[in-house]
């Protein structure tokens, strides 16, 4: 391994590989904007007139949900290729996956087709690219900035639905929906299999600069492990299956909003690709500024604040939806978001705080089930709604279930190795 050799301050390669994990991340997000493709497979007039079959709102919500459940499971073979062959290698198995199965998707013109170029194919795509960045970025700097630059990296998949929704619009609207997964899969190709070759780990022997040593800096060196787990180690522990669960309550929530926003304010507004594209600003916001936050008062505090904020979202927005009322709707949605997106900066922090960095791909990859369990919302919400015609029993089980979160976060310490 060679001699350890701190350094002053991280060099430039250490932003180099952020930056290019943010770029990633821009294209893989492309799932955050699905509600505005949800909006146009729904509409029975319009599927016909570009010869496709519509689909039913529960219908409509599968790619996405199968796509979310396939990127979790991948997310673990996908941390393996990280951890062994590096970042450039699992980055690009993604950029392939996802290019080529929006391709296919566009070119099938079938639901049958969508499953599984986007479904499928996405997911995997997502889930083997997704797992890449943030391990390999995290490795260049030391716990003091672990949710800055996590936050950071996953930011770009937040901030996608910023241009991915009216891009998606634009294409659907003008030219077909096949065009809309054809311009995407092609530009993803090029992008990610470029932003990859600019991934790379540190030096072996390489220290990352710490703060100096204050009373503060001691007690949150007390909440970061001095040990590298083994994912085995990790899977005895019961903190592991609590991660699991935080996120996956943090994830059901966000994406209710996510997969469904565009369609479930379709009777407030025509442009609902607008509460899309703003929640997606929200979205990567929230991953850096909960990172920061998080860096400053602790993971546990960060992530008990932004299940409190989103629980009271939950429950008003049915009220909000009824009196339809605009400003107050996007600013609830803006909370939302920020709150979903803070999570996902949140746990691989967690990860690397309770079970140490050398493992992180692929124990993050374990621990990142629990947002794949979460993909169980936007179905159920989808459900709700074609029984229904109201998204509001959705809302308040996710309420509900963020009561559940702020009970577990407070009972969640990190684990003690026995040679600590």
């Amino acid at each position: 391994m060679g001699n350890a050799q701190a350094v002053a301050k991280e060099p430039t390669k250490a932003w180099v590989v952020t930056f290019a994990g943010t770029v990633i991340n821009l294209c893989l997000g492309c799932l955050y904007a699905w509600s505005v493709w949800v909006k146009f497979l729904t509409d029975k007039d319009f599927m016909i007139s570009q010869g496709w079959a519509p689909l039913t709102a529960e219908q409509a919500s599968n790619p996405a949900s199968l796509c979310i459940l396939v990127f979790a499971l991948l997310m673990i073979p996908g941390g393996k290729i990280q951890d062994k062959f590096g970042p450039k290698v699992a980055a690009s198995i993604g950029g392939l996956a996802i290019g080529i199965g929006l391709i296919i998707a566009g070119a099938m013109k079938s639901y049958g087709g969508i499953l599984f170029g986007f479904g499928l194919l996405g997911g995997i795509g997502m889930g083997v690219g997704y797992a890449a960045p943030t391990p390999a970025a995290l490795k260049w700097f030391g716990p003091h900035r672990r949710g800055l630059i996590a936050g950071l990296v996953v930011s770009g998949y937040g901030f996608a639905a910023f241009y991915v929704a009216p891009l998606a619009r634009y294409l659907i609207t003008h030219y077909s929906m096949s065009a809309s997964f054809y311009v995407l899969g092609v530009l993803y190709l090029i992008v990610i299999l470029a932003a990859a070759q600019a991934l790379a780990w540190p030096e072996p022997g390489y220290v990352p600069p710490a703060p100096p040593t204050t009373a503060q800096t001691a007690a949150k060196a007390a909440a970061q492990t001095r040990y590298d787990w083994e994912a085995s180690e990790m899977l005895r522990t019961w903190q592991y299956y609590a991660l699991v669960l935080m996120f996956c309550i943090n994830t059901q929530a966000g994406l209710l909003l996510i997969g469904h926003a565009a369609k479930m304010i379709k009777t407030v507004m025509a442009a609902g690709y607008l509460l899309v594209s703003w929640g997606a600003i929200f979205n990567s916001v929230g991953r850096i500024g909960t990172g920061v936050i998080s860096d400053r008062i602790g993971r546990t505090n960060a992530l008990i604040l932004n299940y409190i904020a989103a629980c009271v979202v939950m429950f008003l927005f049915p009220t909000l939806l009824n009196i339809k009322n605009v400003p107050l709707l996007f600013i609830a949605a803006a909370v939302g978001f920020w709150c979903y997106g803070g999570g996902l900066s949140l746990f691989p922090s967690f990860t690397a705080d309770f079970y140490g960095p050398k493992n992180l791909g692929f124990n993050y990859g374990l621990v990142f089930l629990g947002w794949g369990f979460g993909a169980f919302m936007p179905k159920l919400a989808g459900r709700i709604y074609d029984k229904y015609h109201s998204y509001d029993y959705a809302f308040y089980i996710a309420g509900v279930l963020l009561i559940v979160g702020i009970v577990l976060a407070l009972i969640t310490k990190r684990p003690r190795y026995a040679k600590e």
